[in-house]
């Protein structure tokens, strides 16, 4: 773009001094700490500065502001380089909040963390999660402009924002910016742009022991608009901020491509003796390096945290500017709710993530007798939900004839030359193709929870939750109502063998605090799971969904399930003297070894537990009714690891697991190996009783 075409950048010698107080505030806040990040802060001072105060658009004393900018750092690394914009713009945030970095119940930890600190969009520092999130915040602002505002021209509408998004080496060289990046690019996402602060410099020093490709020319092929700027072209280091202004205004200008800014820069410029090294990344400066450096700044040496008053007042007009151009903003925003007001109800309901009345009636029920696969059941509760629900939407990663994550008749979100006979669309569709990308599909999927009140879905086999398991957690983390289709969900998917077979992974998952892991026993249960996992806003949620068919059993119920855990099949005498508990699948399982059991005497109740977490989270009471403490002779059941069971069925329980890899072949054959049958369920509950005294033996003779 020629720089004739951008305004002049009105930079004064109060920005200058502001920029300079930002990398002696990056410097005295880690060493006070004892610990962090000071040299990218210092080297993005400039860019952060010239983003808050000149670029972006944002309101200060509206942080949720529906028409803002977003803005992601995903080198979390140097939280920082926000905290200070955060605290100069007027967020909230204070000196003292910046004394207390990295301190017990401090506003600025070591890493920024969304709903604890005000203006912070996303929790980042895994590297490369901050990018994906920023592609799907990107996804989402396409699609809810396409929800509310589809027929506007391009930037009249007020759902029209850009998401902005810094980036370091780091972030470049985890696999996940690859898959973010490539499908950024594909979907043409002109409301992206990523800044990446090329420095040179990790924890292990010059980059250039792990890294040599040019990063440039991989965006360009992935099919985004690029920019370059270096301030060390001219073999000085010149900060030449007029250049990376007329960068990322050619980048909000490019409305068709993301955008990629390349900024050369020196980490911890201009540090005398610690500036371009690997020291510099993840240390306190010292004493006498920091008082060297104010002094190139033309600091007082002996003053820490100094912020002179003209300079914070001068940064503070941000405050005016943002609350101008939100005044602004709402004009068109009140116009568009006069003209749409049937929209704007809905954007309402939606953006407070309240679900319409009624809208449960639409979920599908199924006839009990029949079989069904839990994932088939799944597909036919999104066909039914996707007219009264909008605002949920999600795709799979190359999965959805597996997964049954299609709704019937939706377009696809893509371009429109990108459509494809199996796959009609338009770039305001609802059903989402991440590709084989699982592990940016957890961190896109997350990027639209944190967008706004749209809620996604996204879908793989169980046994690859491995590759989005970061994502997974930082949902969990930032409590983001995200739903995971994961299906093939056992050894019940047979004959591809043990690499897809899912063993461990239940308990894995259910290790990951905040994430509520949904197994259902049938296609009732699959539908109330569904309905349960959507009345929550407050976490993710995980449904683990079969490949094989299931019997559709009488006595399944919304409130059961709702509950995480309830009896399916009481005792015939209505005292049982064992329970059996199993998951998915395997409630068939137990339901077949309580018949066995049943036939030699012995009153069994089956209780179903879909969700662990559900359940561990009701009251006393009702944990009582159904797992009582005076009935100690339990079975757990589960097509996986034991690990976690033991705490229902106690020390005199048995587990009934699979505490090994599987195999190839047909799933009956599987489970009958493997001894997952009703018999062994009903061996394992007689040897329960054995160990309480309370099995009976039979008179065979002298």
């Amino acid at each position: 773009m020629s720089t004739e075409l951008v305004p002049a950048l009105e930079w004064t010698d109060l920005d200058s001094r502001a920029v300079d107080v930002v990398r002696a505030l990056a410097m005295d806040a880690v060493e006070k700490a004892g610990s962090g990040h000071p040299g990218t802060a210092m080297s993005l001072a400039p860019a952060a500065y010239l983003l808050f105060q000149r670029v972006m658009r944002h309101d200060p004393t509206d942080p949720g502001w529906l028409g803002r900018d977003r803005f992601v750092l995903s080198c979390g690394h140097t939280s920082l380089t926000l905290y200070i914009q955060l605290y100069l713009s007027g967020y909230g945030l204070t000196l003292d909040d910046l004394r207390r970095l990295r301190q017990w119940d401090s506003l600025t930890p070591g890493h920024p963390e969304h709903g604890h600190t005000a203006g912070v969009e996303t929790t980042t520092g895994p590297l490369g999660q901050g990018l994906g999130n920023a592609v799907g915040m990107a996804m989402a602002a396409r699609r809810e402009r396409g929800l509310f505002d589809p027929d506007a021209e391009q930037g009249a509408s007020p759902f029209d924002h850009h998401i902005w998004c810094f980036v370091s080496d780091g972030d470049i060289e985890e696999g996940i910016s690859h898959e973010a990046s490539a499908l950024a690019g594909h979907q043409k996402l002109g409301n992206l742009v990523v800044l990446y602060d090329d420095n040179h410099i990790s924890i292990e020093d010059d980059t250039l022991i792990a890294k040599s490709e040019d990063v440039l020319k991989r965006y360009e092929a992935y099919g985004w608009h690029t920019e370059s700027v270096d301030w060390t072209s001219s073999g000085d280091y010149e900060e030449d901020v007029q250049a990376l202004y007329n960068a990322l205004e050619a980048a909000k200008a490019e409305t068709g491509r993301p955008s990629f800014i390349r900024l050369r820069t020196i980490i911890g410029w201009p540090a005398p003796n610690k500036q371009n090294t690997g020291k510099i990344h993840g240390a306190a400066l010292g004493d006498a390096e920091i008082a060297a450096t104010k002094e190139i700044l033309g600091l007082d040496p002996a003053k820490t945290f100094d912020v002179p008053a003209e300079v914070l007042e001068h940064a503070r007009g941000i405050a005016q500017r943002g609350r101008a151009d939100h005044a602004e903003w709402e004009k068109s925003y009140a116009e568009w709710r006069l003209a749409n007001p049937e929209r704007a109800t809905e954007l309402d309901r939606i953006s407070h993530r309240e679900l319409p009345a009624g809208w449960a009636t639409a979920l599908p029920s199924f006839e009990i007798g029949t079989s069904v696969a839990t994932r088939k059941a799944s597909g036919e509760v999104l066909n039914a939900l996707a007219p009264v629900l909008p605002e949920l939407w999600g795709g799979s990663a190359d999965l959805a004839e597996s997964n049954n994550t299609t709704m019937k008749g939706e377009p696809s979100f893509i371009p429109d030359e990108y459509q494809t006979e199996a796959f009609p669309g338009n770039r305001y569709g609802r059903t989402l193709h991440f590709g084989i990308r699982e592990h940016a599909m957890g961190a896109i999927l997350n990027g639209i929870a944190l967008h706004g009140g749209t809620r996604p879905y996204g879908g793989t086999f169980l046994v690859f939750s491995d590759y989005m398991r970061p994502s997974v957690r930082l949902a969990a983390l930032m409590k983001l109502p995200v739903t995971y289709v994961w299906t093939h969900d056992s050894i019940g998917l047979g004959e591809d063998g043990p690499t897809h077979q899912p063993i461990e992974h239940l308990w894995a998952l259910r290790a990951i605090p905040g994430l509520d892991v949904v197994r259902p026993a049938d296609a009732n249960e699959t539908a109330y799971a569904w309905k349960a996992v959507l009345e929550h806003t407050d976490r993710p949620a995980a449904l683990a969904l079969t490949r094989q068919n299931l019997p559709v059993y009488e006595g399944t119920h919304a409130d059961g399930v709702a509950r995480g855990g309830y009896v399916l099949r009481e005792a015939s005498d209505g005292q049982p003297k064992v329970i059996l508990i199993a998951t998915g699948s395997e409630v068939q399982v137990a339901v077949e070894g309580r018949e066995l059991l049943e036939t030699q005497g012995i009153p069994t109740r089956v209780v179903s537990m879909p969700c662990v977490e559900w359940f561990n989270g009701q009251e006393c009471a009702y944990r009582q009714t159904v797992l009582p403490s005076a009935i100690r002779a339990r079975v757990a059941v589960e097509a996986g690891i034991g690990l976690g069971w033991h705490q229902f069925v106690g020390e005199c329980g048995e587990v009934v697991s699979l505490e090994h890899f599987g195999a190839s072949a047909p799933y009956k054959t599987l489970y009958e190996q493997f001894g997952l049958t009703a018999e062994r369920v009903a061996a394992a509950a007689r040897a329960s009783l054995a160990k309480l005294g309370q099995d009976k033996g039979e008179t065979t003779g002298n």
